[in-house]
C-alpha cells in the first residue's frame, strides 16, 4: 500500500510494507559515531559540504541522505533560494528542520525511499549525494539523477582500505543490518555510471581519514 502524507513542511512518500535499516538508526547514535576522533567523518563532510554548496553558480540544490542537516549552516541565502533535504528517516528530517529554522522558506524536507519513489523528486540545479550511493547502488542513483535533472552532481563516496565499511566504535552495533543494503564503491565505476547518462567528471578531491579510510569527492557536469 502506497501513502502520501503532507504534514507541516514535510512531504512523505513510501511503501509502508518496506523497512530500510536506516529507519531504525537513532540520529544521536549515528552522529556520535561519525564525530569520534577515530572516525571524524562528520567534521570532514561539513567542510566538504561548504565547498559543494558554494563552488558553483546555482540557485537550487537537493541533498540526498541529509540526516541531521550537517553542513546546512554554509547555505548562502543570498545565492540559494531552494534547498531540498531528502532522507528515508522522517525523524532525521524533523530534527533538521528544528536545527535550521533560519532556513524556513528555503529548506524543504522530503521523506522519500529512493529505491521505490525516486520519480516523486523535484528538479534542482545541483544534486549532492554524500555517503549515499553506497546504500542505493549505481543503477538507482542514475534514475535519481535523470529525474532531478541537475546541471551539477557532487558525490562523496568512502573508499575502504581495510575492507570494512563501518569503522570500529562503541556504536558499531547501531549499524547492524546495513550490510544488507551496502554496495562497495569505486571511483572508476562511478565515473562510468555518470558518463552513461551524459555527465562528465570536472573535479575529484581526496580526503584521508584517521581510520585508514578515505573520502573521495567527485563532481560532474552536464551541459543543459
Amino acid at each position: 500500500m502506497k501513502y502520501y502524507i503532507e504534514k507541516e513542511n514535510f512531504e512523505v512518500y513510501g511503501d509502508n510494507n518496506m523497512n530500510n535499516p536506516w529507519e531504525n538508526i537513532n540520529l544521536s547514535d549515528y552522529e556520535s559515531h561519525m564525530t569520534l576522533d577515530s572516525v571524524q567523518q562528520l567534521q570532514a563532510m561539513n567542510q566538504m559540504m561548504k565547498r559543494q554548496l558554494n563552488q558553483y553558480d546555482i540557485q537550487s540544490a537537493m541533498i540526498l541522505g541529509i540526516a541531521g542537516g550537517n553542513g546546512l549552516e554554509h547555505v548562502d541565502t543570498e545565492k540559494l533560494n531552494k534547498i531540498y533535504g531528502v532522507d528515508i528517516n522522517l525523524e532525521y528530517l524533523k530534527t533538521t528542520e528544528k536545527r535550521y529554522e533560519s532556513l524556513s522558506g528555503i529548506l524543504e524536507c522530503l521523506c522519500v525511499d529512493l529505491l521505490s519513489e525516486a520519480e516523486k523528486l523535484p528538479q534542482a540545479n545541483m544534486l549532492i549525494a554524500n555517503l549515499l550511493i553506497e546504500y542505493i547502488g549505481y543503477e538507482c542513483f542514475q534514475k535519481v539523477v535523470k529525474v532531478t535533472n541537475p546541471q551539477y552532481v557532487s558525490c562523496i563516496i568512502q573508499i575502504n582500505m581495510d575492507g570494512s565499511f563501518v569503522s570500529d566504535s562503541p556504536y558499531l552495533h547501531v549499524f547492524d543490518g546495513l550490510e544488507h543494503v551496502h554496495h562497495q564503491m569505486d571511483e572508476v565505476e562511478l565515473q562510468k555510471c555518470m558518463n552513461v547518462i551524459d555527465y562528465q567528471l570536472i573535479q575529484m578531491l581526496e580526503y584521508p581519514l584517521p581510520n585508514g579510510k578515505e573520502l573521495v569527492q567527485l563532481d560532474f557536469y552536464k551541459k543543459q
